[in-house]
């Protein structure tokens, strides 16, 4: 049953970053994170705490206070860490886990938010978290033992295979300027793909998204939906290959120009055939719906 306390300070948190989130009602994804422990998935204490332009230690041990809407380190050199929780919660909610899906986050970290997806997946579904840095790898392995449905590998998001078949649903946890391949058509179809899509800004160690937002491309029977959620601002991809040569530049002018929120297609190894937000030969944003 755990602490009564504890599990009060973790529904406060859970009804608080709902809503700060603009969700008014989802019943099943503020129970998973009323449920999971994120101390499990921090570390010990001192905390490092970030305000997006630095890190400050949290001037305290008690575990009660990771349960605001704040970013804590993973590890502060490569400036990785367990993210914003409201937004995690808009993404989720948007991505609408259901019971018994085959879901695969990418840039799993330590697993935190790999544990609040086992949980609106069930013991029928599973969550196959994928993280490109061994030891986050290993204290993912620590922080999930017990929950069955779910499991971090060591692997490369943008070029190994992760899971057989499809997957119902891939959230990936770091920016791109590209959809790849690989998660396109590991797609079911029915399913959903959301990652921070944009343009790098310039930096000699870990570099953030200069312009980028989620983007949520969902599969349906031979198209493709697409929609932009909200602007964020996620650590880039590591080890990406160099993009084709005038992409940031055209990217940064679409996002300049505005007209987000009329994307409703994603094209996909097919001719453009109408006005689209930003396309290349084999892929497109589109304003026409499908």
């Amino acid at each position: 049953m755990g602490d009564p306390d504890e599990n009060v300070h973790r529904a406060l948190y859970a009804r608080q970053i709902l809503a700060k989130a603009g969700i008014a009602r989802d019943e099943r994804l503020e129970t998973a994170f009323a449920k999971v422990r994120r101390e499990d998935f921090l570390g010990p204490p001192p905390w490092l705490v970030s305000d997006l332009q630095q890190y400050k230690e949290l001037a305290s041990s008690d575990p009660a206070m990771l349960y605001q809407d704040m970013v804590v380190s993973l590890d502060a050199f490569r400036r990785v860490n367990n993210g914003m929780p409201s937004l995690h919660a808009l993404a989720l909610h948007r991505l609408g886990i259901r019971e018994g899906e085959t879901v695969v986050h990418l840039g799993a970290g330590t697993g935190y938010y790999t544990a609040i997806m086992a949980e609106l997946v069930g013991e029928s579904g599973r969550v196959i978290g994928v993280e490109y840095d061994g030891a986050l790898v290993d204290r993912a392995h620590a922080a999930l033992a017990g929950l069955d449905q779910a499991k971090v590998v060591h692997a490369d998001a943008l070029r190994q295979g992760w899971v057989e078949g499809e997957a119902d649903v891939i959230y990936a946890n770091f920016a791109l300027d590209h959809p790849p391949a690989l998660w396109v058509e590991t797609l079911s179809v029915g399913g959903r793909l959301l990652f921070p899509f944009g343009v790098p800004a310039p930096g000699s160690r870990a570099t953030f998204s200069r312009w980028a937002a989620f983007l949520m491309i969902d599969r349906r029977a031979g198209s493709f939906g697409a929609r932009f959620l909200a602007p964020v601002s996620f650590i880039w991809a590591e080890d990406t290959e160099p993009p084709p040569e005038g992409r940031h530049a055209a990217l940064t002018e679409a996002f300049k120009g505005g007209g987000l929120s009329r994307v409703r297609s994603f094209r996909w190894q097919a001719p453009a055939r109408g006005a689209e937000w930003y396309g290349e030969e084999p892929w497109g944003l589109s304003f026409d719906e499908v």
